[in-house]
């Protein structure tokens, strides 16, 4: 399979640079959550603006990629697809941000005995986000490679689901009162979140991929 592009180098270069984008923007909010845990706010401030920053940058990226696909005429018979790709994964950055700023407005009192959870939860939900970018970097050179890193969504989206649950079960056997519970909860289904945005990626990139080898 040739990579869609063809010669189309500008293009290529503006998608990777874009899902280098994403894959940083969920680092990043690992890094906010693991600070804001330890308890370093300073550290905490320069994760949002990087986030922030990213975000925006992952958005004009998707813009002009679209734009270019629509004034160079490039790939017609998959151009749905790859806009619905880039729009789907840019979601990705949308909520890393949210969540880093949802945590900055709320300030959730988070018990040091639930630390190591919440950062467990962060971590699978990142590892799915960081095999979804690689699947989508084999989509547009070499599909071939593209199911095993879809496994790995898949596998890491589980991960991110049982830590998630043993997080709830936790935080609800506690003996805080019932609105922090649900408060905890909150923080709790978000950071999963992001493991089943990387899902729903992961299943319109094995849909694309098949469509393209029809």
């Amino acid at each position: 399979m040739e990579i869609p592009f063809g010669q189309a180098k500008e293009i290529e270069s503006q998608v990777d640079a874009f899902l280098d984008a994403i894959v940083k923007t969920a680092l990043v909010l690992k890094e906010g959550v693991r600070a804001y845990l330890h308890a370093r706010p300073e550290d905490f401030e320069n994760r949002i603006k990087a986030v922030t920053y990213l975000e925006h940058q992952a958005d004009d990226l998707r813009r002009q990629t679209k734009i270019a696909l629509y004034a160079h005429s490039l790939i017609p018979e998959s151009r749905g697809d790859v806009l619905g790709l880039l729009e789907h994964m840019d979601d990705i950055a949308d909520e890393a941000k949210a969540i880093l700023r949802d945590i900055e407005v709320q300030s959730p009192e988070i018990p040091a005995d639930l630390a190591e959870l919440f950062l467990e939860v962060t971590d699978k939900s990142v590892e799915a986000v960081d095999n979804v970018v690689l699947a989508a970097r084999c989509y547009f050179r070499d599909p071939k490679k593209i199911s095993a890193y879809i496994n790995k969504v898949d596998f890491f989206e589980s991960e991110t689901d049982r830590a998630g649950l043993m997080l709830r079960k936790k935080i609800f056997r506690s003996d805080i009162d019932l609105a922090r519970k649900l408060h905890l909860r909150y923080f709790a289904d978000l950071l999963e979140s992001l493991s089943d945005i990387a899902q729903n990626v992961a299943e319109r990139l094995t849909i694309a991929t098949i469509k393209r080898e029809v």
